[in-house]
């Protein structure tokens, strides 16, 4: 009998817990991790997929919006990400990976926290590239909180505008200016589906992101632009470490409680973000929150 020749996957060689005991405070940096998230996805096997396009990519700096704008221009697109200030150092880091492709990225600093700014950043990008082809609604904010009582109306607000109310504004913007065609992607979680005991704001604002793009799929079916969400499990970026209510010892054990035993790479979740955004290779599928759980099954 012919022995079988085991194929490596990325997720063999992927970090595991424990990982170094840390924190952030304030904004998370990617460069200040230990160990670097993974983006490069170097077994990925580019096709022309997004050949022409133009995307606009929120919390594009790092993490997971990192990872999938770096497919993206591996695949031929023009990108432009959103980021906070705070997080220059990332955001150069991600357009020298752009770059390197031979694609364009746009650098747009600034908060999403009113209707006027998440417009400003479609202006911007059709101003630079002239068109806009795919929306990644992919900023957030969470803190965790060990009970109701202690989330305050100010932190309660504050996750609803950069993680709801942001993808609405921006959304409605992009619609303006999108042509039949294009496509919007929405980053949910699997607390939006599960819940979290400790973080029921951002639980309800992960929930409410999957109703309003499925709302808003059913409505765009006629202009052909197509809406879906990528709900992923545990993700090694850094909103977990910056997260005000992950002690140094959480984050060093984070993920060890997934089907998986660890945390996702961004690499591993940005290929579900080229499926959804090319129309070779989803023309038929809207409406849909993907899971991207390692192992967690919920429904159908």
């Amino acid at each position: 009998m012919q022995k079988r020749t085991r194929i490596e996957s990325p997720g063999d060689q992927a970090p595991k817990p424990p990982f170094p005991k840390q924190h952030q405070r304030g904004v998370g940096l990617e460069a200040k991790l230990d160990p670097r998230p993974r983006f490069l996805a170097e077994q990925y096997k580019p096709a022309g997929k997004l050949e022409g396009k133009v995307a606009l990519i929120t919390g594009g700096d790092s993490g997971i919006g990192r990872a999938v704008a770096y497919l993206y221009a591996r695949e031929g697109a023009d990108v432009a990400i959103n980021y906070l200030k705070e997080e220059q150092r990332d955001a150069e880091e991600t357009r020298k990976a752009v770059e390197s492709t031979g694609r364009a990225c746009l650098l747009l600093p600034g908060d999403l926290d009113s209707p006027k700014r998440c417009r400003s950043l479609v202006i911007k990008t059709v101003e630079r590239f002239g068109s806009l082809d795919i929306l990644v609604s992919n900023a957030a904010h969470q803190n965790r909180k060990p009970s109701l009582a202690e989330v305050t109306d100010e932190e309660f607000d504050r996750t609803f505008k950069v993680n709801i109310y942001a993808y609405f504004w921006l959304a409605r913007a992009a619609l303006e200016v999108m042509r039949d065609g294009a496509a919007i992607i929405a980053t949910s979680s699997e607390t939006g589906i599960k819940g979290s005991p400790q973080l029921p704001d951002y639980s309800a604002t992960k929930g409410a992101i999957n109703a309003f793009s499925k709302a808003l799929a059913i409505n765009l079916i006629p202009r052909r632009i197509r809406v879906n969400v990528v709900a992923p499990g545990p993700v090694w970026t850094p909103l977990n470490p910056s997260d005000d209510g992950m002690t140094p010892e959480r984050v060093a054990q984070f993920g060890k409680d997934s089907p998986m035993k660890r945390p996702a790479q961004p690499e591993e979740l940005a290929p579900a973000y080229v499926f959804l955004a090319s129309n070779a290779d989803s023309s038929y599928i809207t409406g849909f929150v993907l899971q991207v759980m390692g192992g967690e099954t919920v429904g159908g």
